[in-house]
């Protein structure tokens, strides 16, 4: 029988000096809500459903936490996923509003390395990640997953993600797959305990899905799969 996940979180405010940090919570808010996919990332393996083998991080250690999370913020789908079809799922923290997280206790080093794979890169090099936590943003490259947002602490320890570097307004909203929301759901089960009805809602208000899913046809399709 599965555990009902603790109550979320949420962030505390950015510190005004950074700290010369060796745990860090990454806050996944895609696929790796899932924990076993997230562990693909630190052992390396293939995840269930996935065309792609993660080399894994130098420090294959599991997190040493992990709790469910609420960022400031929105959840919107753009562009094309290599990985799914249709949209990538993408955070931007300027508008009103949260979106459900999951916050993994991890080192500083694992960090990078997970943040290497997701920007398709290989992992083995340590970031700087003090402009990030201290002005709460750090493009390190062009592409889709490459710029790090730091949404506050919790426990005194930094609350990290990335995302693009572009912001809602700026980007090309796309549809996600049915394969891709179904992972959304059961990684928002997995971590908040969401029902598929609570899940739907969500999702189809988010933009780029809005308008073209409805919380009834993501239900629909959903339980179909």
């Amino acid at each position: 029988m599965n555990e009902t996940p603790p109550a979320a979180r949420r962030p505390q405010a950015l510190p005004g000096t950074p700290l010369p940090w060796t745990s860090v919570w990454y806050a996944a808010y895609g696929s790796n809500m899932h924990a076993v996919r997230l562990g693909c990332y630190i052992a390396g393996g293939r995840p269930p459903g996935c065309g792609r083998t993660y080399p894994g991080c130098r420090d294959r250690t599991l997190p040493a936490r992990t709790v469910p999370l609420l960022l400031p913020g929105t959840l919107y789908f753009a562009f094309e996923s290599l990985t799914w079809g249709g949209a990538m799922g993408l955070y931007d923290p300027a508008p009103a509003g949260e979106m459900p997280a999951r916050a993994y206790l991890v080192t500083a080093g694992q960090f990078a390395d997970i943040a290497a794979q997701e920007m398709h890169r290989e992992p083995g090099i340590d970031l700087d990640l003090g402009r990030a936590v201290t002005t709460g943003r750090d493009r390190l490259g062009p592409g889709r997953y490459e710029t790090l947002v730091c949404a506050g602490t919790l426990d005194g320890i930094p609350v990290l993600t990335f995302t693009c570097p572009w912001t809602l307004a700026d980007a090309e909203l796309n549809p996600p797959t049915p394969a891709y929301l179904a992972n959304f759901a059961s990684g928002l089960a997995e971590s908040h305990g969401w029902t598929l009805e609570q899940s739907a809602a969500y999702l189809a208000t988010r933009p780029g899905a809005a308008g073209h899913w409805s919380p009834a046809t993501v239900v629909e399709t959903l339980a179909a799969l």
